[in-house]
């Protein structure tokens, strides 16, 4: 009796750890959805916006919200002919003008500028500057955890260089703390962005496949 038990229990692990990998995927992509939704669905503000913008056509709210949303496509899509012209420089300027005029929206902009600016760079070079590092807690030999260096330029706090090191978080990494930490506790990770997202997302199950794996 004992035996069966046991048997059917071996079973119904196997058939759960096996069925892990997708439920964790489709758990994640539900996540994403429902973070879209809450932010820009119609019960949102930015949903009721789109919203107003179509129920002038239609009383009916979810159509009203469909055209908005085709409404706001379409104007982002001529935004990008009009960028793609010879205006692109004179409109970056005009922007510009207006929004470091305004005391806080202008370090937000910027901060949003330049990571926009990182990730649309096609020079690999440039793209180093925010890569995959070990951060050694206590120095090379301690505890270590995967990070993100957002830029290789290290800042000066008393006597020592330190660097900006994003530490995400499982099994979403969109999320994370910024640390800064000693410059000799930082070595590179040859993981890469992939390697890393795919660690973190697995909590870690994925390790062997990008760390000390054979190439």
């Amino acid at each position: 009796m004992r035996r069966t038990g046991r048997h059917l229990l071996e079973v119904f692990v196997t058939g759960a750890l096996a069925a892990l990998p997708l439920a964790a995927t489709i758990l994640i992509f539900v996540w994403g959805a429902r973070l879209v939704v809450e932010y820009i669905g119609p019960q949102s503000l930015v949903g009721g916006l789109l919203v107003r913008i179509g129920l002038g056509i239609t009383g009916s709210e979810v159509v009203g919200y469909a055209i908005g949303v085709l409404a706001v496509m379409l104007a982002i899509f001529l935004l990008g002919l009009l960028v793609q012209t010879r205006l692109r420089a004179a409109l970056g300027a005009i922007t510009d003008s207006i929004v470091q005029r305004i005391p806080v929206v202008r370090s937000v902009y910027d901060m949003v500028k330049k990571f926009v600016e990182l990730f649309g760079q096609r020079d690999e070079s440039k793209l180093k500057s925010m890569s995959a590092v070990w951060l050694h807690f206590g120095g090379v030999g301690g505890v270590a955890a995967l990070g993100l260096l957002s830029t290789p330029e290290p800042v000066r706090l008393g006597d020592r260089d330190y660097l900006a090191v994003l530490v995400p978080t499982a099994p979403v990494p969109i999320g994370g703390g910024l640390l800064y930490v000693p410059a000799d506790w930082v070595t590179p990770a040859d993981v890469g962005m992939e390697g890393l997202t795919s660690i973190y997302v697995s909590m870690g199950i994925t390790s062997h496949q990008h760390i000390g794996a054979k190439k």
